[in-house]
C-alpha cells in the first residue's frame, strides 16, 4: 500500500472520503462540531481527573472517618454518652443511622467486582480509618449504602445516603456540558443552513439556466464570496444570452438575405428553355432552398421561446400522426401520463427531425417514452442501415451527411441532427446514439426532471 503523494495511503484516504459528508452543509457542521466534541472530551477528562477524583476521595475519607469515630466510641464502652445519645448524635450531625446487632458475627463474604469498582475510594478510606473487619453493601438499596463493622460484642450496622459519597456537581457538569453542546449545535445548524441556502439557490439557478429555464427572481445574497459567485453567474448568463441572440439574428439575417438572389435565380431559370443543364441548375437551386430552410430552422432552434408545462404524450402523438401522413410506419408507446417543463415548439421540432430522419431510411420506427431515474427518456428505434459507431458524433456537425444510403437523394441537408442536439442542450438534456434491437439506429433523448 503506497502513499498518495506523500500523504495518507490510498485505501485510508478513500475510506475517509466515503465517511465524510457529501454536502457543504454536512461538512460545515462537521468542521464546527468536531472541535466542540474534542473540547467537551478534553473538559470531561480534566474534570474527572482533577475535580471528580479529588472530591470523591475527600467524600469517601470523611464518611469513613465518621464511621471509624462511631466504631471507636462503641468499642470504648460509651463512657461519655449512652447508645441512644450516640445514635441520635450520629443521625443529626453525621447523617448516619446506627443499629447495634448484639452477639452477631460478620460473615466471610467477598465483595463483588461491581461493588469493588463503585466503592474503590470508599474501601481504601475505610482501610485507612477503620481498624476492624467490615463489609460494604452498595447493592441491596438504591439510595443508601450500608456498612457492617465487626465489634467485640456484635455488629455495627451503619447506613447513610449515597449523596455522602457522590457529588451532585458531577451530574450538573454533565447536564451543562450536554445541554450547552446541544444548544450550540442547534445554533450552528441554523446558522450554517442560512449560509448554505444562497449557495443552493445559486446552484438551482445555474441548473435551471442549463435546462433552458429562466430565473428572473434570482438575486445575489449571503456571504461576500457567495455574492461574488452569484454576480459572476448573472454576468455570464447575460453574455451567453446576448451571444445566442446575436448569433440567432445573424443566422436568420443571412438566410433571409440569401433568399432574394435565390428567388431571382429561380425566375431566370423558369424563363430559360428546357434542357439537361437547366434541370441540373434547378436541382442545385432547390438544394440551396432546402439548405436555407434548414439554416432558418437551426436559427429558430435558439430562439427565445419560454418553457412551459407540457403534456409530453400529447406532443409525441401529434408528431407521430404528422409523420405517418408522410408515409412512415410508426409505433408509439408511452408509460403513463408525463408532464414536463419544456419549450413545446422547439422540442416538437427536435423530435420531428429525428423521426423524419428515421422514416427516411427505415421501414418501421418505434417510439417509447417513460421515466428513467431522475429523467424522462424517449427512445426512437428504426430498422434502417444505422450509423457506424465512429461516425455517430460526426452526424451532429452542421451540414454533415453520411455517404452511401444517406445521400442527397433522400432530401436531407445535414442539419436535422444538429438542430435536434442544439434543442436538447437548450433543455439541459442530451442525445445518445446507439444500435437498435432491429439492427438500425437507436436515438435516446434524456430530459432531466
Amino acid at each position: 500500500m503506497e502513499d498518495n503523494q506523500g500523504g495518507l495511503p490510498k485505501k485510508r484516504e478513500s475510506l475517509i472520503k466515503r465517511l465524510l459528508p457529501k454536502s457543504l452543509f454536512g461538512r460545515s457542521l462537521l468542521i464546527i462540531v468536531t472541535p466542540l466534541v474534542l473540547l467537551q472530551v478534553i473538559s470531561a477528562f480534566i474534570f474527572y481527573e482533577s475535580h471528580w477524583d479529588k472530591v470523591s476521595r475527600r467524600l469517601a475519607a470523611n464518611l469513613a472517618g465518621d464511621i471509624g469515630a462511631v466504631a471507636d466510641l462503641l468499642s470504648g464502652g460509651l463512657k461519655s454518652m449512652s447508645l441512644s445519645e450516640l445514635t441520635d448524635m450520629a443521625h443529626a450531625k453525621m447523617e448516619l443511622d446506627l443499629v447495634l446487632l448484639d452477639g452477631e458475627i460478620l460473615p466471610n463474604i467477598s465483595p463483588t467486582k461491581s461493588q469493588l469498582r463503585s466503592n474503590l475510594f470508599f474501601d481504601n478510606a475505610l482501610k485507612e480509618r477503620l481498624s476492624k473487619p467490615y463489609f460494604v453493601d452498595s447493592v441491596s438499596q438504591k439510595k443508601k449504602i450500608i456498612v457492617f463493622v465487626q465489634l467485640s460484642d456484635g455488629i455495627l450496622q451503619v447506613s447513610t445516603t449515597r449523596k455522602r459519597l457522590f457529588s451532585s456537581t458531577t451530574y450538573v457538569f454533565v447536564l451543562w456540558m450536554v445541554g450547552s453542546s446541544l444548544i450550540l449545535f442547534a445554533v450552528a445548524t441554523i446558522f450554517m443552513r442560512n449560509q448554505v441556502r444562497p449557495i443552493r439557490r445559486l446552484a438551482g439557478a445555474a441548473e435551471a439556466f442549463g435546462k433552458g429555464r429562466d430565473t428572473p427572481n434570482f438575486k445575489p445574497e449571503g456571504a461576500l464570496e457567495v455574492r461574488q459567485a452569484a454576480n459572476a453567474f448573472i454576468e455570464m448568463r447575460h453574455r451567453i444570452q446576448r451571444h445566442i441572440s446575436e448569433r440567432t439574428k445573424m443566422l436568420a439575417g443571412v438566410s433571409h438575405d440569401l433568399r432574394t438572389p435565390l428567388t431571382r435565380m429561380k425566375l431566370q431559370l423558369a424563363m430559360l428553355e428546357e434542357g439537361q443543364d437547366i434541370e441540373d441548375l434547378k436541382g442545385d437551386v432547390a438544394d440551396m432552398g432546402r439548405m436555407l430552410d434548414g439554416y432558418l430552422a437551426f436559427a429558430r432552434g435558439e430562439g427565445g421561446e419560454k418553457p412551459a408545462l407540457s403534456d409530453l404524450n400529447k406532443l409525441l402523438n401529434e408528431v407521430v400522426v404528422r409523420s405517418k401522413r408522410k408515409g412512415g410506419l410508426i409505433d408509439l408507446h408511452t408509460e403513463g401520463p408525463i408532464t414536463i417543463s419544456l419549450k413545446p415548439n422547439a422540442f416538437e421540432r427536435c423530435v420531428t427531425n429525428i423521426i423524419d430522419n428515421a422514416i427516411r431510411y427505415a421501414d418501421h420506427v418505434s417510439v417509447r417514452a417513460g421515466k428513467r431515474d431522475e429523467a424522462i427518456e424517449i427512445t426512437i428505434d428504426d430498422d434502417g442501415p444505422g450509423i457506424a459507431e465512429e461516425e455517430r458524433q460526426q452526424v451532429f456537425r452542421p451540414f454533415y451527411r453520411i455517404d452511401d444510403s444517406r445521400n442527397q437523394d433522400t432530401g436531407g441537408v445535414g442539419l436535422g441532427m444538429s438542430i435536434a442536439r442544439d434543442i436538447m442542450q437548450g433543455h439541459g438534456g442530451e442525445i445518445i446514439l446507439g444500435t437498435s434491437p432491429t439492427g438500425g439506429l437507436r436515438v435516446r433523448l434524456r430530459l432531466p426532471l
